[in-house]
């Protein structure tokens, strides 16, 4: 495993910063995105700021803004690590 220079927390950050240049590229404010994907006004600015958020929630922001596909794939190409990876991973 390689080592990560960043903090879960400074990666839900950034992925927050992503979330939100998409919702301000669709001319939506918190409040409208809140009404779009059912996820409370609140939820959604906890978020933008701190980063915390439930997965549900954020698929729901995900099927919002368009862009599901990307939490759709995340997981999809993980490297194995070793040939034992392979075999346990068939059985």
């Amino acid at each position: 495993m390689g080592f990560v220079w960043e903090t879960p927390e400074e990666i839900n950050q950034a992925l927050a910063k992503r979330l939100v240049r998409i919702r301000k590229r669709q001319c939506l404010s918190q409040q409208q995105l809140s009404e779009k994907s059912n996820v409370s006004f609140g939820s959604i600015k906890r978020f933008e700021t701190s980063g915390q958020i439930s997965l549900l929630s954020l698929t729901k922001l995900c099927v919002a803004l368009d862009c599901v596909n990307e939490i759709k794939n995340l997981f999809t190409d993980v490297a194995y690590n070793s040939i034992e990876e392979v075999f346990r991973e068939r059985t």
